[in-house]
């Protein structure tokens, strides 16, 4: 499997469906941005394009774009509670460098 997601990350998207009232799972992508070049994108995926890439994880599906499957493969994400905050952490082993911000990462 290209992406996995721990228990504690599945939990947490469920919960946001849940609230949200529909969706099909958790949408991953990539953006131009920061001063590392890239920024993951987190959504919520409504509907699978012919171009997608679906992994089931923990009763939660995942939808990734085919074309930037190779920037994730291997990627583990999690969700934690730090204090106050609360946030998805993205464990992605082809990372080659982190912005000094946590912003962005270079490929």
């Amino acid at each position: 499997m290209a992406i996995t997601l721990t228990e504690t990350a599945a939990k947490q998207v469920r919960q946001q469906l849940q609230r949200r009232g529909s969706g099909l799972g958790l949408r991953l992508g990539l953006k131009r941005t920061g001063c590392s070049g890239w920024s993951y994108v987190v959504d919520y995926a409504d509907a699978v394009a012919p171009d997608d890439e679906v992994f089931q994880q923990h009763g939660v599906s995942v939808v990734v774009n085919r074309d930037i499957l190779p920037l994730l493969e291997g990627m583990s994400l999690d969700y934690a509670r730090e204090g106050l905050h609360a946030a998805f952490k993205f464990h992605n082993p082809n990372v080659k460098e982190n912005c000094g911000c946590g912003e962005s990462v270079t490929f």
